[in-house]
């Protein structure tokens, strides 16, 4: 079987990682957040092997894990590719892929039209049959002739975090009739030569006073590149998501292609510690904290190595000091002669207490993707596997 994924240069990687790095804030100081170290407990498991599950060549794992339980009970996870098809069981010891696709872009050569390739990497459900979604969506301008001035698909990049829906379950999902809920406030057209937009949207996790995810970005003149932290009233709502300013969410980042434009000057303010999108969080139920996972190259500061790392927080806004979960070259880093790379972290607590699992005991398991290297090429050959961890806040 060909297994469909674009097999980007490690190197191109490695320099968006340092780009991002960049320009991410330092660490903040004096946080006194309450930490929660996770420990790797047991030996991995093979969740999805494309060799033996796959539906077609579409089907390798290419974003965090997402679990939500739907209307009858059944557990629904997603984690694939663009070609958006989700494993289902009655548990998550028997999850196998459907293979029916529950979202696909067209491929459309029009920006404005946000439908060329998008993952879905968020859901949100009170009753498991309404499902609210957020997708990164990719506009590939390499792709479309005419629409990037370069050749290279990291410097025609565009991202925009899109709403999806589905009314029957997650069996479908369609796009919101204005579907954009964070998008970088100038035309695909506009900075080509490298990667732009909002990507990488966390999971949606219910606060006290919201609902709540991050998304990463690569900024633009005024707008530090980082993790922003996003709230709404309503995850139905594609509208209703607002970015914290650093007092307040106030910050909206509306359609460029819409009516009035954006304003660039309207700007979030970015949080640490994290280099890379955040993988996933959850709310730890015996202590109250919020745990954050992400993966990180090394940098010889904060990150003493590369691998999977977790920060605690009390807010979301203000974060302790990350501590290493498990070591490991990741997707951030040059691939050449390592073997495999990690990637795409999510902690899932199968006895959580929320349809969206997005809270957890003081046991998990870890998601995370397992990429094959080829010399210096990263592969479409990556199984996503699952390993139990401790939490000892």
């Amino acid at each position: 079987m060909t297994i469909y994924a674009p097999r980007l240069e490690g190197r191109v990687l490695a320099r968006l990682a340092a780009a991002f790095i960049a320009l991410a804030p330092a660490l903040a100081a004096g946080q006194t957040a309450p930490t929660a170290p996770v420990k790797v407990d047991g030996p991995p498991r093979v969740v999805f092997d494309p060799a033996l599950d796959a539906c077609d060549g579409h089907d390798v794992p290419d974003v965090p894990a997402r679990a939500f339980r739907d209307e009858k009970g059944q557990i629904a996870l997603l984690a694939m590719h663009f070609e958006n098809r989700a494993l289902r069981g009655a548990d998550f010891d028997s999850l196998k892929l459907d293979c029916q696709v529950v979202f696909r872009g067209s491929g459309s050569a029009d920006p404005g039209a946000y439908d060329d390739r998008a993952w879905i990497a968020a859901t949100w459900t009170e009753d498991g049959r309404r499902i609210a979604a957020l997708a990164h969506h990719e506009y590939q301008g390499n792709t479309h002739p005419g629409r990037c001035a370069l050749k290279d698909y990291m410097a025609c990049w565009w991202n925009v975090v899109l709403a999806l829906s589905s009314q029957d379950g997650g069996r479908t999902f369609a796009k919101a009739r204005q579907p954009v809920v964070a998008a970088f406030p100038f035309g695909q057209e506009v900075g080509q030569g490298r990667h732009r937009g909002f990507f990488n949207p966390s999971n949606i996790v219910r606060g006290e006073d919201g609902y709540y995810m991050i998304a990463s970005t690569t900024g633009w003149t005024g707008q530090d590149g980082g993790a922003c932290l996003f709230r709404t009233a309503d995850p139905h709502d594609p509208a209703g998501w607002r970015a914290f300013d650093g007092t307040g969410f106030t910050v909206r980042f509306t359609d460029p292609y819409g009516k009035p434009p954006p304003d660039p000057l309207k700007t979030c303010r970015t949080i640490a510690p994290f280099p890379a999108p955040v993988g996933s969080l959850t709310r730890h139920r015996p202590s109250g904290a919020w745990i954050a996972v992400f993966q990180a190259r090394e940098n010889g500061a904060d990150f003493p190595v590369s691998g999977f790392y977790v920060a605690t927080s009390r807010d979301l806004k203000s974060w302790g000091a990350p501590r290493l979960v498990m070591a490991g070259k990741t997707l951030y880093d040059d691939p050449c002669g390592a073997g495999t790379l990690i990637s795409y972290p999510s902690l899932i607590d199968r006895r959580a207490e929320g349809r969206n699992f997005d809270d957890t005991g003081d046991e998990a398991e870890l998601y995370y993707a397992v990429l094959r290297v080829d010399g210096c090429t990263i592969t479409s050959d990556r199984r996503l596997v699952r390993q139990g961890v401790k939490l000892a806040p």
